[in-house]
This record gives structure tokens, C-alpha cells and sequence, in this order.
């Protein structure tokens, strides 16, 4: 389990997990994508799921001047990377 903070304006490259990821929003908003969806925008309290074959095509701040920050939880084998960049 982790705790990810986005400064005000920040997007990640497009990625996926060696396993299954639960985002939970504590603070801000995101905007999520996996590849074949349509992107969502999340709210604190709102949640994600990222299965391990799921490619992460969008994960960014939705504001500007906000930061955002939320925990996943990964369920992974130990010792397999927490992300790898997308093929």
C-alpha cells in the first residue's frame, strides 16, 4: 500500500502493474484511464481498479492549482516492480 501525491497540474506516462491496483481518492480530484475506457474523474472517496493486465493510459491532477493525493493498494508478487512503462 502507498500514499501518491500529484502536484497541481501533474500527469504520470502511460503505465501498467504486475498486478491488481485499488486507488482511493483522499484529497483532490484525478482523472483515470485504462486502455479500451472512456476516462473517469475521481473525487475523494471515489475509487479506481486497475486489473493486471489493464494498461494505465491517463493518470493526472484535474486541477491546476490543487494538489491531489490518493492510496493504492497493489496486489503484486513481492518483488515485482510497483509499474513498468506501457509497450
Amino acid at each position: 500500500m502507498l500514499t501518491v501525491e500529484y502536484p497541481p497540474g501533474a500527469t504520470e506516462q502511460a503505465h501498467r502493474h504486475n498486478g491488481q491496483a485499488f486507488v482511493y481518492v483522499l484529497e483532490g480530484s484525478v482523472v483515470m484511464q485504462v486502455k479500451g475506457q472512456a476516462p473517469v474523474t475521481l473525487n475523494p472517496g471515489d475509487t479506481f481498479y486497475e486489473g493486471k493486465d489493464d494498461v494505465h493510459m491517463v493518470g493526472r491532477n484535474a486541477s491546476q492549482s490543487a494538489r491531489a493525493r490518493f492510496v493504492v493498494f497493489l496486489l503484486k508478487q513481492k518483488g515485482a516492480a510497483l509499474a513498468v512503462p506501457a509497450q
